[in-house]
């Protein structure tokens, strides 16, 4: 895309859509679109979980961070020949990076896995969005606790776009932050404030991180001590029958992709095991999942940071 045809797409802002989608006003103000584009399907559900895709399908599995809170789709089409995925694409990623969001992941066509990737991710049905199997980009960003994934592709008449936009709340704000890290309160031990953290931070923001769990780089076994967390969380999801949480493994950028979200996920299933063996937590009210170094709280360039990095969270899944 030339600068200039960049500079028109970008003129045309769709902010009423945008704020449809229970976006904040910087959030609209961010995002560009064709003048031209017809938006063809909106839905917003208040509390509900997205899988984000974060590494190509691979193996038979399509790696996803569930992503809990108000989750709204959108389908846009253009009417314009010629419009690549990518053009579709770039100046709205652009606009994204000015607010502070990070691009997590992002392929095209094969290199995200082609067919496999297309259906084991969420698409809006046709006609209001399709994609050719052969000719889509996939991106997934994030700023903060707020989530967002752009799904482009064409036919022969007309580009097509899909959003999804996950907040954390239902009345979502954008707060740029220099560091682009998010904070949660300090815990530790068996203290009644960690009790309180880890349950405030499940119901108010759907995940709380099990930060007094120990790994060390390259190992996926949890150590043999009476964690704080875990005794909260096993009491949390025995008091409340009905809920259920993934477990979420996080590596630092230490080794390859692949080797990480394996070890990754080793980690988070090894809590699995011990709420389940030590704790008497139903094996069907956890799972475990692995993203490797894709979603950091932190740098990787300090051993601090990345220290952080390596982490298991607890994403609440159910309220029913």
């Amino acid at each position: 895309m030339t600068n200039t045809t960049r500079r028109r797409v970008r003129r045309h802002i769709s902010a009423l859509a945008w704020l449809a989608l229970g976006a904040s006003p910087l959030l609209a103000d961010a995002l560009a679109l064709p003048s031209n584009a017809r938006q063809t399907h909106q839905e917003t559900k208040s509390t509900a979980v997205y899988g984000a895709p974060v590494a190509p399908y691979s193996s038979g599995t399509l790696p996803v961070f569930d992503v809990a809170g108000q989750v709204s789709k959108t389908a846009y089409r253009i009417p314009q020949q010629g419009l690549t995925p990518q053009q579709i694409v770039a100046p709205i990623e652009e606009a994204l990076a000015e607010r502070g969001f990070e691009v997590l992941f992002k392929c095209r066509d094969r290199y995200c896995g082609g067919f496999d990737f297309r259906f084991a991710t969420e698409v809006i049905p046709a006609p209001d969005m399709f994609v050719d199997l052969f000719d889509f980009t996939f991106v997934t960003a994030r700023h903060e606790q707020a989530y967002i994934t752009l799904l482009a592709s064409r036919d022969a008449t007309a580009g097509y776009l899909q959003i999804v936009y996950v907040s954390p709340s239902r009345n979502p704000s954008i707060t740029i932050e220099n560091s682009g890290s998010a904070v949660f309160p300090e815990t530790s031990g068996d203290s009644s404030s960690t009790r309180q953290g880890i349950v405030e931070q499940l119901e108010a923001r759907g995940r709380a991180i099990l930060d007094d769990l120990d790994f060390e780089t390259g190992s996926s076994e949890l150590g043999q001590a009476e964690f704080g967390s875990l005794k909260t969380l096993a009491a949390y999801l025995d008091a409340h029958p009905n809920r259920k949480v993934a477990l979420v493994g996080h590596t630092d950028s230490t080794g390859g992709l692949d080797v990480n979200i394996a070890l990754s996920e080793r980690r988070a299933d090894s809590v699995r095991k011990r709420l389940v063996e030590r704790h008497g937590i139903p094996v069907d009210q956890v799972e475990a999942k692995g993203v490797g170094y894709l979603a950091p709280l932190s740098t990787n360039l300090t051993d601090k940071g990345r220290e952080a990095n390596r982490r298991v969270e607890a994403i609440l899944l159910s309220v029913e």
